[in-house]
């Protein structure tokens, strides 16, 4: 598959990029708004052609998938320009600013037959999915579920402190959160969210959450932009439970462990260092290619988005929020 990519974004740059180049496909074509940038960036990754705009792109480049790494705000405005170009569209997290948008850019694309989508690469990772799998299949239930992701970013100028383009640590790094707790849980019945505006940009640089279940299961979220990196998930049982660190953005060069305990008996499995961009970009391009609906699909983007839209409305309110809607 060849991809086009639309600007010359850090995570593309520095992640995607050199993970589609590491597969059978192809990265052709690189679109910016600045002209040599675009080419001075395709010049250092080898990409063939580079556009000073993202329509010329779209439009006369031999390409068959677009990946979009855009600011948040404007992930439907350019998904939508690729979906009309007929091309298919790996669209970074989270897909919209809200789950309306992420529903009618859904539709959209639905109806121009091109396959979208977003972004979460730590689902492909063999320790994700072995961690779903042991609390499935080998420990009791669950009583409740810890996430967070934090890192420290100090640059105010940087796009994630900018409301205008949906920033804020729960739209950049907590909708990994909310996406690993519901992973294990399922989709939460309320939410209720705390937010903090520590450099007074007008985005929350740190969040916390508390998600609840009508059958008594809870899970607490955190993110943030004002502490030094640090991810993890843990899962309480009635008999055991689960934890893994670094778990959502290890280096592909960086073997991963989790720990787990049953009845008394704890094991720590670990797994060779492999490129989760990688398996993102093979398993997008193998569900096109089969007529097959992507691992993150409709359903599990729609449930992220709605918990991430409650949490945000709970912080804004100051009461908890019933989380409802259909995918």
């Amino acid at each position: 598959m060849r991809f086009g990519v639309l600007s010359t974004a850090k995570i593309g740059r520095e992640s995607v990029i050199p993970a589609i180049q590491a597969t059978s496909h192809d990265v052709v074509a690189i679109a910016s708004r600045d002209g040599d940038r675009a080419r001075a960036v395709a010049d250092d990754l080898g990409i063939d052609e580079a556009y000073g705009d993202y329509e010329s792109m779209l439009d006369d480049a031999n390409i068959d998938a677009v990946y979009n790494p855009l600011p948040n705000a404007l992930h439907a405005e350019w998904t939508e320009a690729a979906a009309d170009a007929g091309l298919h569209i790996l669209c970074e997290k989270p897909l919209t600013v809200d789950a309306a948008e992420a529903a009618d850019l859904f539709e959209y694309c639905a109806g121009r037959d091109v396959t979208l989508m977003e972004a979460f690469m730590y689902q492909f990772h063999p320790r994700t999915q072995r961690a779903r799998e042991i609390v499935r299949e080998e420990l009791g239930e669950i009583r409740s579920v810890d996430a967070s992701f934090t890192f420290r970013l100090d640059d105010t100028d940087d796009i994630r402190m900018d409301p205008k383009l949906a920033g804020g640590s729960l739209m950049d790094v907590g909708c990994y959160a909310v996406s690993g707790v519901r992973g294990f849980l399922g989709e939460p019945d309320r939410a209720y969210g705390h937010r903090v505006d520590s450099r007074s940009t007008g985005v929350d640089t740190t969040f916390s959450g508390v998600l609840e279940y009508d059958d008594g299961r809870t899970a607490r979220i955190g993110c943030g932009f004002d502490t030094p990196n640090a991810e993890r998930y843990r899962v309480e049982t009635t008999d055991g439970w689960l934890e893994a660190r670094n778990c959502f953005g290890p280096e592909p060069d960086e073997s991963v462990s989790l720990s787990y305990a049953v009845d008394g008996r704890e094991v720590t499995e670990t797994f060779g260092a492999v490129d989760h961009y990688s398996l993102q970009v093979d398993a997008f391009a193998a569900a096109i290619e089969a007529g097959e609906t992507p691992r993150v699909d409709r359903a599990e983007t729609m449930g992220n988005m709605r918990t991430i839209d409650a949490l945000a409305r709970s912080a804004e309110l100051g009461d908890p929020v019933d989380i409802v809607g259909t995918n």
